[in-house]
């Protein structure tokens, strides 16, 4: 079976001295990704001389709206800090889904057709861009340009991926340029 990698967060801050690490999260499903026993690809920011190429998660508990996470390979404070900025992955089946039926992989929606309301074809997913607000996706038009859509349900009422397309709730200026943009 053909497997991806996919991004599922990135090491912050040190919490407390026994090497457990705040986690700034890119899944959705963190009790998946970070359950105990997970082994995660590790990639660390330029510049960095981690290392560490793969973590193992000891135990991952929530306080308040974060997730500390304790890794196997990050003993203490100073190991957590030389941690700092690492980039986590995990491996999946190619075919594998989110949980969620309204939550997609992004290899999931790159490639896929864009149609409005009407039918009428706008373009393709060229890309995710992940924020902290929220995602957007980058429609990449039969002209060249590329527009940015937030992924939002008023925005994008439908995603069919077996069916190889998105509905955008297009508006001029969105998709579409404005008409004195022709």
């Amino acid at each position: 079976m053909e497997t991806i990698e996919v991004v599922v967060g990135r090491i912050g801050k040190p919490h407390g001295i026994r090497g457990e690490v705040t986690l700034d999260l890119r899944s959705d499903e963190p009790e998946r990704r970070f359950a105990p026993g997970a082994v995660l690809r590790a990639e660390a920011p330029r510049g960095s001389h981690s290392p560490l190429r793969q973590l193992t998660v000891a135990k991952a508990r929530w306080h308040q709206q974060t997730l500390l996470v304790t890794f196997v390979e990050i003993p203490d404070r100073n190991a957590a800090e030389a941690a700092r900025g690492i980039t986590l992955h995990a491996t999946i089946p190619a075919d594998a889904s989110p949980d969620d039926p309204d939550e997609y992989y992004d290899h999931q929606l790159v490639g896929l057709a864009v149609h409005d309301l009407d039918g009428t074809h706008l373009g393709e997913v060229s890309a995710l861009v992940h924020g902290g607000a929220q995602d957007l996706l980058v429609v990449r038009t039969p002209d060249g340009r590329d527009a940015l859509v937030p992924f939002v349900k008023a925005l994008v009422p439908e995603v069919d991926v077996p069916g190889g397309r998105v509905v955008v709730a297009d508006r001029p200026g969105l998709v579409t340029p404005l008409p004195e943009d022709d």
